[in-house]
C-alpha cells in the first residue's frame, strides 16, 4: 500500500556532478523505482567480499524484495543516492530513519543509519567520502542531525571514511561489530576535510588535461590549414613528449599517418593497448556529440573541445552546451571550452601547445588563465618578446583559454595552481566570475601561497559576455572588487598592469613596506617617479640625482646603499641615455645593477628607462646568463638534509624588470606592496569574539515563528517591532519610536518618552532623507513639538501620507549606516559607512564577507575615506569605535548563524562619545535556500 509520503515529489535538486580523487567526474542523484535494473546489474559486479562487509553474512544476489526495498523510498525517513558513470551505478548509500532504540521512525526523530556499498573497480576513488558528504547535506534538510553505522572491523576502508571525514564520533564495540556514531552538522574541521578533498580532486581533473601522455587531435585535415591541421602542427612544433594522433572520419583507408603522425578514422580505431589520455576537438558543432561517445566508450580523460556553434550563438548553441557538458560528465571528462582557444605546459617533461597559439611560450614561472582568446593572445605576445614594453622577459608555467568555461573554469585552475611547483605567479584575465563565493575562497588561500593577479573584462557592462551563464549579483562591481581585494586578489584594470604586475612579482622579492629609494641619472625622471609614488601611496624618499655623467660604477654603488639602507624596502632606479651611448653601455649598466641586486640585500629593485631598448635587452640577458638561467632547470632538494648543506641559492635569477614609465613601474610596486602588507596581516588573521547578550536558540525559534507568521515563500519585511525583537536577541537595542497620527498623539507620545523628542517621518520616499525637511530634531516642549508638527504636514502632507513617528533624542555624535545582506552570488556582505548623501553619491562605504573578525571590523570603520571624522577631525571629539566595531560583530553574526535572514538595516546608527544609538532598523527574512556553501561539493549545473 502506497502511504502519503511515498509519494514525495522526486528531489531535483539532490542531482550533482562531482569530480572524484583520481580526477574523473561522476554523477551523483537520488535512486528511483526505475532503477531496478541498474541496481540488479550493479550489484552483480559486486565481489562477494564488499557484499559481506555490506550485509555481514553471504549475499551472493538481491532479492525481489530487496530490489524493491532499495529503490523505493519516500526521500524524507527513507533515502538512497546512487553514483553512476556513463549512466550505469558504480556506488550506492542509503540512510532510514530510526529512533533512540534502533528501530524504523518518522520526524521528529533525528538519527539515521547509513551504509554504502562502493563497485570494487571504483573503490579507492573517494567516491564514498563524496555520498557520505551528500547523504549528510540531503538528512540535514530532512531534519536528521545524527548518522549511526555498524560497519566489521575487517572492513578498514569504511572505517577510514568515517574516520577521516572530519565528525566527531562515538565508537563502541559489540557483538563483533563496530559501532559509529556522530553528528552531523558541518564543523570546522570537516570543512577543512571537504575542501581539501575538493582541491585535490579539481587540481587532479585540471592535470589530466593539462599533463596528458597522448592526445588525439580530432578533425585534423590532410592539408595544411584548418583548425584541426593547426593544433596537430602546434603540437608537432612543440616536442610534445607523449604520443599524437591524427582523427578524422573523412580519411579513406589508405592513409594510415599525417605528416608522420598515426592516422585514424575514429579513437576507436587506436590500439586498444594505447591509452588516448586527452581529445582535442575541432569539428563541427552538430559533429561533435558522436565525437565525445566515441571518446567516452574509449577512456578518453578530458576534452579540449575549440569548436565553435554553442552558447556564444544563441538559445539554440546554449542548448548544445548544456548538452555536451551533460554527456561529457556522463562519461568521467572533463572539458575545456567549448570555443576554446586551448591549452598550454611548458614543462619539459610535457612540452604541450594544444592550442591555436602558433608558437610555443618561453617556458617560465606565470600561470596564464584566459576566458578570451584574443586577449590569451596578446598576454603570451607580451610575456614571450623581450624588448619594448615591460622587459625582462618572462615565461609562462601552464595557460588555459577556456572559451565558454561550460566545464573547467578559473576556478579549477586555481586549484591545480595552488600546490603547482611549477608556477609562482598566477594571472587570470576573466570576463565573469561564475561563482564569486567559491573564488573568492579559493582566491584567498591561493594567495596566502602565491600572487593572484586578476583583470576583469565587461565589469561596467552589467551583462554577461555572450556565452557565459553566471549567477545573478546585485552588488555592484565597486564592491566586488573591494571584496576580492580582501581575500588577498591583486586587482587591475588592464591588461599592461597585468603583465607590468606579474612580471615584477615574477622575478623580484614583495617589498616589507611602503619605503621607496629613487636614484638615477635624470632629476626630472625622478621628480616624476617621486610624485606618482605619493599618488599610489607608497612613501618615497627624495630622488638621489647621480647626473648625467654618472657611469655604470656610479649606478651600481648608489643601488648597493640604497639596498643596504634598513629604511629603504624597495629601489627604483630611473635611467635615460647619454649622447653617444651605445649597446656596450647599455650591457655595462645593466650588469651593473643586476650585479648589486644580486649582492645586496633582498628588496625588490625596477627600473624606469626612457627610450632605451639597449638597457632593457641587456637587463634580460644579464640574467638569462646568470647561473640559474631560465633555460637551466632549478634546484630540486633531495630526500633527507645532506651532510654538509650548501648556502640556500634562489631557484629563480633576479631578473630586474625595466618600465618604458614611471606610473607603469610605480604602480606595478605599488600592487606589490599591498599584496605584501595583505600576506603579514593574513598571517595573524583576527577572531569572531564570543559576547554577552546573545540568545541564537531564542533567535532561531522566533525567525521560525515569524517566518510561518509571513506565509510568504519569497520572504518578507518585519514589522518594526519584530525587527526590533530579534535584533535584541543578538544584543542590538534599537530605539523604539511611537506613532503620531495627530498633534495630539504626538503631544502624548512625547510625553511618554520624556523630551526631548525627534518628529520625523517614515514615509518610504522620505525615509532617511533629512535634506527634504522629514525630521525635526532637538524639541524640548509640547509648543515646540506642535508647531514643527504643523510645519511638518503643510510642507510635506497629510499625517496619512508622513506617517510620523517621535522618538527620545539620542546623545551626539557621528551618524552611520550598518547593513547586511545575502547577495546570491557573493554570499553574505556587511557594509558600513557615514550616513547622508555625501558618502552616497561618492560611494564611501566599506564591505567586508561574513563573518567578520575583531580585525576585519577595525580595519571596515577605517578603510572609508570619511573615517578621520570618527577619529577627532578638526579638533571634534572622537567617538566610540569600539562600540561601533562591536556593533558591526553582533550584525555579522547574527546573518552568519541564521541564513534566514537575509537583509539588516541599521540606519542611522549615532555614534557618540561613549556608546552609539540605533534610531531606526528593518530586517528581511526568507525561507533558507535548500543547499548553502556549506554543502556538499558539486560542479556546477551544466548551463
Amino acid at each position: 500500500m502506497e502511504t502519503p509520503s511515498d509519494r514525495h515529489a522526486y528531489p531535483a535538486h539532490w542531482e550533482a556532478d562531482v569530480v572524484l580523487r583520481d580526477g574523473g567526474t561522476a554523477r551523483i542523484r537520488p535512486i528511483t523505482t526505475a532503477d531496478a535494473e541498474h541496481l540488479t546489474s550493479f550489484y552483480e559486479q559486486v565481489s562477494d567480499e564488499s557484499k559481506y562487509y555490506r550485509f555481514f553474512a553471504p549475499y551472493p544476489r538481491l532479492s525481489a524484495k530487496d530490489v524493491h526495498r532499495f529503490t523505493h523510498h519516500d526521500y524524507v525517513d527513507r533515502v538512497g543516492l546512487a553514483v553512476t558513470v556513463g549512466g550505469e551505478f558504480i556506488a550506492t548509500v542509503r540512510y532510514d530513519r530510526i529512533n533512540a532504540q534502533g528501530r524504523p521512525a518518522t520526524s521528529p526523530a533525528d538519527e539515521a543509519e547509513v551504509a554504502f556499498l562502493v563497485q570494487d573497480a571504483h573503490q579507492g576513488r573517494g567516491v564514498a567520502s563524496a555520498l557520505l558528504e551528500h547523504i549528510a547535506a540531503v538528512a540535514r534538510e530532512r531534519g536528521i542531525r545524527r548518522f549511526a553505522a555498524e560497519v566489521l572491523p575487517a572492513n578498514s576502508k569504511m572505517i577510514k571514511v568515517f574516520r577521516d571525514a572530519g565528525y566527531t564520533q562515538k565508537r563502541s564495540f559489540e557483538d563483533g561489530v563496530v559501532r559509529l556514531e556522530f553528528d552531523i552538522e558541518p564543523t570546522e574541521a570537516s570543512l577543512a576535510v571537504q575542501h581539501a578533498r575538493e582541491q585535490r580532486a579539481e587540481a587532479r581533473s585540471v592535470q589530466r588535461v593539462l599533463a596528458p601522455g597522448s592526445v588525439a587531435v580530432i578533425g585534423v585535415g590532410r592539408a595544411p590549414g584548418g583548425v584541426g591541421r593547426s593544433v596537430l602542427d602546434n603540437l608537432k612544433d612543440a616536442g610534445f613528449t607523449g604520443r599524437l594522433y591524427a582523427v578524422n572520419q573523412a580519411f579513406d583507408g589508405d592513409v594510415t599517418e599525417i605528416d608522420g603522425v598515426p592516422a585514424h578514422r575514429s579513437v576507436r580505431d587506436i590500439d586498444a593497448a594505447d591509452p588516448v589520455d586527452l581529445a582535442v576537438v575541432a569539428v563541427p558543432a552538430p559533429d561533435v556529440p558522436e565525437v565525445v561517445a566515441e571518446c567516452g566508450e574509449r577512456g578518453v580523460q578530458g576534452l579540449v573541445v575549440v569548436s565553435a556553434g554553442y552558447a556564444e550563438s544563441g538559445e539554440a548553441g546554449r542548448e548544445r552546451q548544456r548538452a555536451l557538458v551533460r554527456q561529457a560528465r556522463s562519461y568521467g571528462m572533463r572539458i575545456v571550452g567549448p570555443n576554446a582557444f586551448g591549452v598550454v605546459n611548458t614543462s619539459p617533461e610535457v612540452r604541450l601547445n594544444a592550442s591555436l597559439a602558433p608558437e610555443m611560450p618561453r617556458p617560465g614561472r606565470i600561470g596564464l588563465f584566459a576566458q578570451s582568446g584574443a586577449i590569451g593572445i596578446a598576454l603570451l605576445s607580451r610575456l614571450h618578446r623581450r624588448g619594448g614594453g615591460v622587459t625582462g622577459a618572462s615565461g609562462v608555467s601552464t595557460f588555459v583559454s577556456a572559451g565558454n568555461r561550460a566545464d573547467v573554469s578559473g576556478n579549477d585552475v586555481l586549484q591545480y595552481w595552488y600546490d603547482d611547483a611549477d608556477t609562482d605567479v598566477a594571472l587570470m584575465y576573466l570576463e565573469s566570475i561564475g561563482n564569486p563565493r567559491k573564488f573568492t575562497r579559493l582566491a584567498r588561500r591561493t594567495a596566502a601561497a602565491k600572487p593572484l593577479v586578476v583583470v576583469q573584462g565587461a565589469r561596467h557592462s552589467g551583462i554577461a559576455p555572450t556565452g557565459h551563464a553566471v549567477r545573478a549579483t546585485r552588488l555592484p562591481y565597486a564592491t566586488v572588487s573591494a571584496l576580492l581585494r580582501q581575500a588577498g586578489v591583486i586587482r587591475v584594470d588592464t591588461i599592461t598592469e597585468l603583465v607590468d604586475t606579474g612580471l615584477l612579482l615574477a622575478r623580484q622579492p614583495l617589498p616589507e613596506g611602503p619605503r621607496v629609494a629613487i636614484l638615477g641619472n635624470s632629476e626630472s625622471l625622478g621628480l616624476l617617479t617621486y610624485d606618482v609614488c605619493l599618488s599610489e601611496g607608497l612613501r618615497p624618499k627624495p630622488p638621489l640625482d647621480l647626473t648625467t655623467a654618472a657611469s655604470a660604477a656610479d649606478f651600481r654603488t648608489a643601488l648597493e646603499q640604497a639596498l643596504a639602507d634598513e629604511k629603504t624596502d624597495a629601489v627604483v632606479v630611473t635611467a635615460i641615455p647619454a649622447v653617444g651611448e651605445g649597446p656596450s653601455e647599455d650591457t655595462e649598466l645593466a650588469a651593473a645593477l643586476s650585479a648589486a641586486a644580486a649582492t645586496g640585500p633582498t628588496k625588490p629593485v625596477l627600473v624606469v628607462h626612457v627610450e632605451l631598448g639597449g638597457l632593457a635587452e641587456a637587463l634580460s640577458a644579464a640574467a638569462s646568463t646568470g647561473p640559474n638561467a631560465p633555460d637551466t632547470p632549478p634546484r630540486r632538494p633531495t630526500a633527507g638534509p645532506p651532510e654538509d648543506p650548501p648556502p640556500p641559492v634562489d631557484p629563480t635569477p633576479r631578473l630586474i624588470p625595466a618600465y618604458p614609465a614611471a606610473e607603469r613601474a610605480v604602480r606595478a610596486l605599488s600592487q606589490a606592496a599591498r599584496y605584501a602588507q595583505w600576506r603579514r596581516d593574513a598571517a595573524a588573521p583576527g577572531k569572531v569574539p564570543e559576547y554577552d547578550a546573545v540568545d541564537e536558540q531564542g533567535a532561531a525559534e522566533l525567525i521560525t515563528e515569524l517566518l510561518a507568521k509571513e506565509g510568504d515563500p519569497r520572504g518578507a519585511d518585519l514589522a518594526p517591532e519584530d525587527a526590533r525583537a530579534l535584533l535584541s536577541r543578538y544584543g542590538i537595542e534599537v530605539r523604539s519610536t511611537l506613532p503620531a497620527p495627530g498633534p495630539d498623539e504626538a503631544a502624548a507620545a512625547a510625553h511618554t518618552l520624556g523630551y526631548p523628542v525627534a518628529l520625523k517621518t517614515t514615509a518610504p520616499h522620505l525615509r532617511h532623507r533629512p535634506d527634504l525637511g522629514g525630521v525635526r530634531l532637538d524639541l524640548s516642549s509640547e509648543g515646540e513639538l506642535r508647531r514643527a508638527y504643523e510645519d511638518l504636514t503643510q510642507r510635506l502632507g497629510k499625517p496619512t501620507e508622513l506617517r510620523p513617528v517621535v522618538q527620545a533624542m539620542a546623545p551626539r555624535g557621528v551618524d552611520t549606516v550598518v547593513r547586511a545582506v545575502i547577495d546570491p552570488a557573493a554570499g553574505a556582505v556587511l557594509s558600513f559607512g557615514l550616513a547622508g548623501a555625501a558618502s552616497e553619491l561618492l560611494g564611501d562605504t566599506a564591505h567586508r564577507l561574513i563573518p567578520v573578525t575583531d580585525k576585519d571590523a577595525q580595519a571596515t570603520v577605517r578603510s572609508i575615506k570619511t573615517s578621520p571624522i570618527l577619529f577627532g577631525w578638526r579638533g571634534a571629539a572622537p567617538v566610540d569605535t569600539p562600540a561601533l566595531e562591536e556593533l558591526l560583530q553582533r550584525v555579522s553574526r547574527l546573518v552568519d548563524d541564521h541564513p534566514e535572514v537575509v537583509g539588516v538595516a541599521l540606519e542611522p546608527v549615532v555614534v557618540a562619545e561613549r556608546g552609539l544609538t540605533v534610531l531606526g532598523a528593518s530586517v528581511r527574512l526568507a525561507p533558507p535556500p535548500a543547499r548553502d556553501d556549506l554543502g556538499p561539493r558539486t560542479l556546477p549545473a551544466a548551463y
